[in-house]
C-alpha cells in the first residue's frame, strides 16, 4: 500500500501543555473506508490527539497528512472536509432541527442548501421533527441532529468523541448502523468510546494511556498482542475469594463480571500456580478467551498517569 491510500497517515505526534505531554509521539495510519476507535482512561489524550488531526490544534512535534494535507501548515484545508462531533451537545437549543442544519450548511456555504438540509433531515429520520426546538430534544435525537450537522457539508472524514455517551442502548444500535452505512460508502470514522461492545464493532482499534499508544490493530491482534491468560470462576463467597486471589503473586488482576470472576495474568504457568493454592470442591474454574475489558484493564493497570 501507498502513501496515497491512507486518509490519515502521521508519525511521531505529539502536543505539551506548559511541562505536561498529553500526547506522546504516536504514529497512525487510517485507510479510507476504516472505523477507528480510540479507547483509553479519561486524560488519556484521545481528544487532544482528535484535534491536531482535524486541524483545531497544531502538535508540537511530529508530522503527517489528513486527507492529503499536511497537519502542520494546511490545517484549513483540513477543517473544511472534516465532520467533529464533540462529547458536548454544541448546536443552538434555541433554534429548531432544521434552522440548526441550515445555519452549519451556511457556514460552510453548501450549494443547493436547502435540499441539501431536507435530504439530510430525510436520511436521519429527522423530517417529522424538523421543528422541534433543539433545546427539546433527548438524548438520542439530540445525537441525531449532532451527526446531521456533522455530514451536512459531505466530508471525507468523520470525528466522533464519545458520541454515544448518555443515550439508550437502541439508539446507540441506531447510531452504529448509520456509521457502519457510511464507511461503506467510503467515508472514513475515527471514534473515541468507553464501551467494549462498540469498540467490537470498529475496524481497528488503537489504545491510548496517558498520551503513549499502548497497542493497535484489528480486534483479534489488541486481544493477542496483551498474551493474557483468563480464568473463570464460578461458585460460592466469590468476593471473598476475589480478596484472597489479589493478594497471589502471579495474578494480575480479579474482575467481577456478573456471577463469575475473570483472573488474569501474563505469565500463564504462574497464574496456574496461585490459583491452585485456592481451588476447591465449591468453585467452578474455567480457562475463556480473554476479552478487550480484561485486555484494556490489564494495560491501564500498566499505566503511568502523565499529570499524577
Amino acid at each position: 500500500m501507498n502513501d496515497h491510500d491512507f486518509v490519515i497517515d502521521v508519525s511521531g505526534i505529539a502536543k505539551r501543555f506548559g511541562d505536561k505531554t498529553v500526547v506522546n509521539g504516536i504514529d497512525l495510519q487510517v485507510k479510507r473506508g476504516e472505523i477507528y476507535g480510540f479507547l483509553g482512561p479519561n486524560g488519556s489524550g484521545k481528544t487532544t490527539f482528535i484535534r491536531m488531526l482535524c486541524g483545531l490544534l497544531t502538535p508540537d512535534a511530529g508530522r503527517g497528512t489528513c486527507l492529503g494535507f499536511d497537519v502542520l501548515s494546511q490545517q484549513a484545508e483540513i477543517k473544511r472536509q472534516v465532520g467533529y462531533m464533540t462529547q458536548r451537545f454544541s448546536y443552538y437549543e434555541d433554534l429548531t432541527i432544521a434552522e440548526n442544519l441550515d445555519f452549519i450548511a451556511r457556514v460552510y456555504a453548501v450549494p443547493d442548501r436547502k435540499a441539501v438540509v431536507d435530504r439530510s433531515l430525510e436520511r436521519l429520520g429527522l423530517k417529522n421533527r424538523r421543528k422541534q426546538l433543539a433545546g427539546e430534544l433527548s438524548g438520542g435525537w439530540k445525537q441525531r441532529l449532532a451527526l446531521a450537522a456533522c455530514l451536512i457539508h459531505s466530508p471525507k472524514l468523520l470525528l466522533l468523541d464519545e458520541p454515544t455517551a448518555g443515550v439508550d442502548p437502541k439508539a446507540r444500535r441506531d447510531f452504529w448502523d448509520e456509521i457502519h452505512g457510511l464507511a461503506a460508502d467510503g467515508l472514513t470514522v475515527l471514534i473515541t468510546t468507553h464501551y467494549m461492545d462498540e469498540a467490537e464493532r470498529c475496524h481497528q482499534l488503537a489504545y491510548l494511556a496517558y498520551g503513549t499508544l499502548l497497542t493497535q490493530g484489528t480486534v483479534r491482534e489488541v486481544v493477542a498482542s496483551a498474551a493474557l491468560t483468563t480464568w473463570s470462576v464460578a461458585g460460592p463467597g466469590l468476593r471473598e475469594l476475589a480478596v484472597k486471589l489479589r493478594q497471589l503473586d502471579g495474578i494480575e488482576q480479579v474482575v467481577a463480571f456478573g456471577t463469575t470472576l475473570h483472573v488474569s495474568g501474563r505469565d500463564a504457568a504462574q497464574l496456574e500456580s496461585a490459583i491452585q493454592q485456592l481451588r476447591d470442591d465449591r468453585h467452578q474454574w474455567t480457562k475463556i478467551q480473554a476479552g478487550l475489558e480484561d485486555v484494556f484493564i490489564s494495560l491501564m493497570g500498566e499505566s503511568k498517569d502523565n499529570f499524577a
